[in-house]
């Protein structure tokens, strides 16, 4: 079976019609910046729950609970994200599979358990993930949706908090 990028599919997508006043050339090009931040955030989840899981050692109990509730986050940020990209016609690409194909992460090391180790990774993807939203927040400025700029500023600060809280942890 041949797959094919995300970027292919949303490249070639037709968008449905809407009567939003954003060009279809537009809405197109923020699709697909939507579409990896999806894809992204969908992987940073699952991440997330990884070490949510399986953390061991002497602060368990308070990165078992902080790792859930930073997975919650991320659960509300796809559901806005795919919603967006379904308001500018588009078709939110949200299946695990898509998710792993297509994310700027790299896999988590699914044999730690320490939770310093656990820290280090996921602060690790959240500084890749935080890059990847300000430079979104650009991007889309750039195209003229402030809408979606408006929408990843959100999700940048959040992001920077938690990289904080994750990095506050290493000191």
């Amino acid at each position: 079976m041949t797959t094919t990028s995300i970027a292919q599919q949303t490249s070639s997508q037709k968008l449905y019609p809407s009567r939003i006043d954003l060009s279809e050339g537009m809405r197109v090009g923020v699709v697909e910046i939507l579409s990896k931040t999806l894809a992204t955030t969908t992987d940073l989840k699952t991440q997330v729950k990884q070490a949510h899981w399986n953390v061991k050692g002497k602060n368990f109990y308070q990165l078992h609970e902080l790792f859930d509730e930073m997975a919650g986050e991320l659960e509300e940020y796809t559901d806005t994200i795919a919603e967006r990209i379904t308001a500018l016609g588009g078709t939110a690409m949200g299946t695990v599979r898509i998710a792993a194909a297509e994310s700027l992460l790299a896999e988590y090391p699914v044999e730690i358990v320490d939770g310093v180790e656990h820290l280090n990774a996921l602060a690790d993807r959240y500084a890749v993930y935080g890059k990847h939203l300000r430079e979104a927040i650009a991007k889309t400025d750039e195209l003229g949706d402030a809408d979606t700029a408006d929408l990843y500023t959100e999700i940048s600060r959040t992001i920077d908090k938690r990289l904080w809280f994750l990095e506050a942890h290493l000191v």
